[in-house]
C-alpha cells in the first residue's frame, strides 16, 4: 500500500513539473491584450490647435483602449516625418497612424512601413503613395463647397475674393481649394490666391501683401483657422472690418471669432474625433477586424 502512495506522489509531481515547464503565451487560446499594442502617430505639427486636438482624441481613445500610443511632431517638415516614421519602425510599432505634412512626399514613409510590414492609417491627410489600412477624415471638397456657397450667399455674385490656401502638396489644401472653386465658379472673382502654410501669422503677413492692390475685396477664404485669424488681424489693421472671412477647422478662437463677428464663418470638423477614430481603426486590425477603407467624419458650417 505504501508503494502504491510513493508511485502515485512521484506521479503527481512530474505531471506538475511538465505543466510548469510552459511557456507564457504557447497557449492557443491565448489572445493578445489591447495594451500589448504599440500605436505610433506622425502628426504634421502641434504648433496648431486643431492637431493639439486630433492627438488629444487620439491619446484619450488610446487610454480608454489600454493601447500604447507614441507621438511624434513632425514640425510642418516632410523631411523630418520620414525620419520620425523610420524611428517608429525601429522602434517596432504595431501600426502608425500618419497625419502627413506632405501627401506626395510622405509616400516614402508609407512605403517603408510597407516593407518592415507594419500596418499605416492615415489621418485628416491622405497619402499619395504606398499602401494604408484605411484614412480617416472629414470630406474636405465638400468643405470648401460648403464654404464657398456661403461666402456667394453673404456677399452675392461678382464680389473679389481672396482665397488663402495651404501647406503646398497637402490633400487638405488641394480637395479645400477644389470644393471651394467649384462652388464660387462664374459667381465670385479670386483676384489673389497665395499660400500661407496654414500658419496664422503667414495668414497675417500674407494677407497684408495682398492688401497692398486689393483693397477692393468683399470676403477672404482661408483653408484653415490659424490663416483666417491672420487675415483678420490684416483686414482689421486695413480698416477693412467689413470684409467678410470665412475660416475651415471650428477651432475654440475661430468659434470665437465667430460669435463676436470678426468672423463670418468656420467649417467646422471634429479634430477630436479623427484622432480617436484613427485609434479605434488601430485597435480594431491590430485585433483581425474588418476596418472600412475610408471613415469619415462629419463636417458643418459655422455662423
Amino acid at each position: 500500500m505504501k508503494k502504491w502512495t510513493a508511485w502515485l506522489l512521484v506521479l503527481t509531481m512530474v505531471v506538475m513539473a511538465a505543466c510548469s515547464t510552459e511557456q507564457p503565451g504557447t497557449s492557443s487560446e491565448q489572445e493578445t491584450k489591447d495594451g500589448d499594442f504599440k500605436i505610433g502617430l506622425s502628426i504634421s505639427t502641434l504648433n496648431n490647435p486643431f492637431f493639439v486636438a486630433l492627438k488629444d482624441g487620439a491619446e484619450e481613445e488610446a487610454a480608454e483602449l489600454d493601447a500604447t500610443l507614441t507621438v511624434a511632431d513632425a514640425q510642418n517638415d516632410a523631411a523630418k516625418q520620414v525620419s520620425d516614421v523610420e524611428d517608429m519602425i525601429q522602434k517596432g510599432m504595431d501600426l502608425i497612424l500618419i497625419n502627413p505634412t506632405d501627401s506626395e512626399a510622405v509616400g516614402a514613409a508609407v512605403q517603408s512601413a510597407n516593407d518592415a510590414g507594419i500596418p499605416v492609417i492615415t489621418v485628416d491627410r491622405n497619402a499619395e503613395s504606398g499602401e494604408v489600412v484605411a484614412h480617416v477624415a472629414s470630406d474636405n471638397v465638400a468643405g470648401g463647397k460648403l464654404a464657398g456657397e456661403y461666402m456667394v450667399e453673404l456677399v452675392g455674385e461678382g464680389g473679389k475674393v481672396v482665397e488663402l490656401e495651404g501647406i503646398p502638396g497637402a490633400s487638405a489644401t488641394r480637395d479645400r481649394g477644389q470644393g471651394f472653386n467649384e462652388a464660387i465658379d462664374g459667381k465670385l472673382d479670386v483676384v489673389a490666391k497665395q499660400s500661407a502654410n496654414f500658419d496664422r501669422a503667414q495668414g497675417l503677413t500674407v494677407m497684408e501683401n495682398i492688401l497692398q492692390d486689393n483693397k477692393d475685396i468683399v470676403a477672404v477664404f482661408a483653408h484653415n483657422d490659424e490663416m483666417a485669424l491672420g487675415a483678420v488681424q490684416a483686414l482689421s489693421s486695413a480698416g477693412l472690418s467689413d470684409v467678410k472671412v470665412i475660416g475651415f477647422d471650428a477651432t475654440d478662437d475661430a468659434v470665437k471669432a465667430v460669435e463676436d463677428g470678426t468672423m463670418a464663418a468656420t467649417v467646422a470638423q471634429k479634430p477630436a474625433e479623427i484622432g480617436k477614430l484613427g485609434v479605434e481603426a488601430a485597435v480594431k486590425h491590430l485585433k483581425g477586424e474588418t476596418v472600412e477603407e475610408n471613415i469619415p467624419v462629419d463636417l458643418e458650417l459655422i455662423n
